[in-house]
């Protein structure tokens, strides 16, 4: 069917010369069109057609967010690593965006983009003809309607996301429109948010709050998943990128219309309210955050690292709002280490994904503040020796291998730094070992020729640290084989939408202890106390509790520190106007040449990045904007 389609379209291109790869043009009564819905099984195959371009590998080898935010960075010789040939999200990061042929091209589909106009012609094909299917129930048109524009609903947001003012395709162009119908414009980015809105509020009343049918559905859209994105999209729309934006508010199309709005303080309301109703919604259909129910007998300090760890890595569990299913990926391989020397010949188990030192100094002190602020590191110069080495005590036996010299960073940190990286002498709880206590348990050696470190020209850390949040514990290394524990990946989860609620209540203005109730049991989850006691007792800085913009900053670091590697603070960064920031930073991480202590504890600049302010959005290719007179490049590009 998509055959024939494809030519009717292509010819209509040649005929015009005026129309673009993403033009939505569908020819009428095609009767390949009516066969795809004349029945029940035809329409919901078409229908898991339109699920098909959903672009949420955030772990893939092409668009791994994580390495695009310039939370990780990885070592890069030839085609022999983890991402084979597909690194493009890397390059993105390393700096090679460009005009002419745009990396992560999800405009045109080109270089590990898919194109998601073509997703959003075919959702609007499914919506204008699903009525036509004779054997299907009412409650199944209702739903698989529903499903059709919360996809098309996210595919646009997708593109929003990207590139801020987009064209909006409400319904899909007759082959009979004129050359100038075909030339879209781009809609003004407070009128895209609108719409995808208004899609997701017509999909949510016929959407089920969960899934029932667990075998054969999950995966599917609920009710819960449509508001958590309607709360994303608010909560974009209200942040500076879109909200206000000084550096684009003179961008303006042909007809003279400005594509980015004024601020409105009004915006950071309708986010707040967003995203309650999607946490009453969640709370509603029994989603909850995670705390390790498992009946092993565990230290107290494990199950604060499992806590985490199983809310990422435990398949559909009650914190996953909306999931995606990874079974089959590789990542895991790239996060873990070898542990064994028995291992030493194992090609799957290759530890190339490597969080910088910067993401490392953003997790919390054991008493949950910076660790610049901490009283008690600063007082024992813990912090300004922190590159220093120590021998890990038996007070750290579940945290760190006892008796092991590792950095002073790597001690007295927040059980989320624990359960959340691996490195040179940290414990890692599970890989077949799952008594706290056994002398067999495995631990990070990862100094030159130890069996963690560097052994070969690619498959090692480049900076010391992998992401052992995204390693199933169950998860297991063997001689010649890593037998991955199959897990859903999280796309939304509840600690994400409680930390944006915060955050929209102290934008908006809402009292601090109303803000507060939403990120302490986030962090109690993870052993520590809220944020008012830890910083009111530990930090230097006791009065940043009580500004607006010292709470945003305490929200902030909590997001990067809870969301880390899960594809967040990519997108957050941007939406906050903060990448100039962070992506320009040093990459930094410990010498991993060194095979002594002294060697290898070094703090060590690996590359220098560069973000520039074009960079916020990507850009549309050339030759689109050769093709459609209408459209207009991003800034700078």
């Amino acid at each position: 069917m998509k055959s024939i389609y494809n030519v009717i379209v292509c010819s209509l291109f040649l005929l015009l010369t005026a129309c673009s790869d993403y033009l939505d043009v569908i020819p009428d009564n095609m009767p390949t069109i009516d066969h795809a819905f004349s029945d029940r099984n035809s329409a919901e195959t078409y229908l898991f057609t339109c699920y098909s371009y959903m672009p949420v590998d955030q772990l893939s080898r092409g668009n791994n967010v994580s390495l695009m935010s310039g939370e990780s960075w990885m070592v890069l010789s030839g085609d022999n690593y983890w991402f084979g040939k597909d690194h493009t999200a890397f390059d993105v990061a390393r700096g090679l965006q460009n005009s002419n042929t745009p990396l992560l091209n999800y405009w045109d589909g080109d270089k590990s983009g898919k194109n998601l106009f073509i997703a959003i012609r075919d959702c609007n094909i499914f919506l204008e003809n699903i009525h036509k299917v004779v054997d299907l129930e009412e409650y199944e048109n209702r739903r698989w309607t529903a499903e059709a524009k919360f996809l098309k609903a996210f595919y646009h947001f997708f593109l929003f996301r990207m590139y801020g003012p987009i064209p909006v395709i409400k319904t899909n162009l007759p082959v009979s429109s004129t050359p100038e119908q075909v030339k879209v414009y781009r809609e003004p980015v407070n009128e895209v948010a609108d719409y995808i809105c208004e899609l997701l509020d017509e999909a949510s009343g016929d959407l089920p709050e969960v899934i029932t049918n667990e075998i054969e559905e999950m995966g599917r859209i609920t009710k819960p998943m449509a508001l958590a994105l309607k709360a994303k999209v608010k909560m974009t729309m209200a942040s500076p990128l879109f909200n206000g934006n000084d550096r684009y508010k003179n961008l303006v199309d042909n007809r003279g219309v400005c594509l980015f709005p004024e601020y409105d303080e009004n915006r950071w309301d309708e986010a707040a309210k967003a995203c309650k109703d999607a946490i009453d919604c969640a709370h509603e259909a029994g989603h909850k955050l995670y705390t390790y129910q498992g009946f092993l007998p565990v230290s107290d300090i494990t199950r604060y690292k499992l806590n985490l760890r199983y809310a990422i890595t435990e398949k559909w569990n009650p914190e996953i709002i909306w999931g995606t299913t990874i079974s089959d990926s590789p990542i895991q391989g790239a996060c873990m280490i070898r542990t064994r020397s028995s291992e030493a010949s194992n090609n799957t188990v290759i530890a190339t994904i490597a969080p910088t030192l910067d993401v490392v100094e953003r997790f919390y002190t054991r008493r949950g503040v910076p660790i610049s602020e901490d009283k008690q590191w600063l007082e024992n110069g813990r912090y300004d020796n922190r590159y220093k080495t120590e021998v890990a005590g038996d007070s750290e036996k579940y945290l760190l291998k006892e008796g092991y010299t590792t950095a002073k960073l790597n001690i007295d940190r927040e059980y989320r730094y624990y359960a959340s990286l691996i490195f040179d002498g940290c414990i890692i709880w599970g890989n077949g070992v799952v008594d706290d206590n056994s002398s067999s348990i495995t631990y990070g050696q990862m100094k030159r020729k130890q069996i963690g470190g560097q052994l070969g020209t690619d498959c090692y850390s480049l900076t010391g640290y992998t992401p052992k949040k995204l390693v199933n514990p169950e998860s297991v290394v063997s001689n010649s084989s890593f037998s991955r524990k199959r897990y859903s990946f999280p796309i939304i989860r509840l600690a994400d939408i409680y930390l944006m609620y915060a955050e929209a209540l102290n934008e908006a203005g809402a009292e601090k202890s109303e803000i507060f109730q939403w990120i302490d049991p986030v962090r109690e989850r993870s052993g520590l106390e809220g944020v008012e006691a830890s910083w009111s007792k530990y930090s230097t800085n006791s009065g940043k509790i009580n500004t607006q913009q010292g709470r945003r900053a305490i929200i902030h670091q909590e997001r990067l520190i809870e969301l880390a590697f899960e594809g967040e603070t990519h997108w957050d960064i941007l939406r906050w106007c903060e990448a100039d920031d962070y992506r320009n930073r040093p990459i930094r991480g410990w010498n991993v040449n060194g095979e002594t202590e002294d060697e290898y504890y070094k703090e060590t600049v690996l590359a220098y990045p560069i973000f520039a302010t074009k960079d916020y959005f990507f850009p549309i290719k050339k030759s689109s904007l050769n093709v459609n007179s209408n459209l207009i490049q991003n800034y700078g590009w």
